[in-house]
């Protein structure tokens, strides 16, 4: 489990540069999370450390393979000093920690809801997660571990969560993308769904 955190660490560093500050969550039961965060510019960056130390195990399942199954990191963007993004720590290890805790797989598509603003003042309280491989590339482990894939998070306000539940996540982005909605934005309003 360290070997492969140190390895995933490395690959943010790579990727991102060197963090400016971390922070570790533990919850009662789980494995510790760290939340790093690194400045590009105008551009803050939170991504999770500890999620990919065990594969996401399908919840139906009756064991859990301690080797095989979907492993990945979450990573945010916002854009810096508009907001108290900072606070985002603990909602961003609530979400790495859901699969220990909930049993979830997180997967390209999905939705995750914290229920509570993703900081204070947020029009957020869920994220639609995003593909891999663009800012930060997966990361391929010995056979037959799967590849740690970064997922991005993308901020949704209460509107486009429900839009998304009946529209389905590629329609959501298309709109995004029609409009020219700014996904770093930490104080965008709804895009427009009608």
């Amino acid at each position: 489990m360290a070997e492969i955190l140190a390895l995933v660490e490395a690959r943010l560093r790579s990727a991102l540069g060197e963090p400016d500050a971390r922070a570790d969550v533990t919850f009662l039961g789980t494995d510790r999370i760290e939340v790093l965060r690194f400045l590009d510019g105008d551009v803050v960056r939170y991504a999770t450390l500890g999620m990919s130390a065990q594969p996401m195990a399908d919840p139906t399942a009756p064991l859990a393979d301690p080797v095989k199954g979907p492993r990945a990191e979450l990573v945010l963007s916002v854009r810096a000093g508009l907001a108290d993004t900072d606070q985002v720590l603990r909602p961003l290890a609530v979400l790495a920690a859901s699969p220990q805790v909930e049993g979830l797989i997180v997967a390209p598509g999905a939705s995750l809801d914290l229920g509570d603003p993703l900081w204070p003042g947020a029009p957020f309280t869920s994220v639609l997660v995003a593909e891999s491989g663009g800012l930060v590339e997966d990361l391929e482990l010995d056979e037959p571990m799967d590849p740690v894939r970064f997922l991005p998070l993308l901020p949704m306000t209460h509107n486009e969560a429900a839009w998304k539940r009946v529209r389905g996540a590629q329609e959501l982005q298309e709109r995004w993308l029609t409009h020219g909605t700014d996904l770093r934005d930490p104080l965008r309003t709804s895009v427009p769904l009608d």
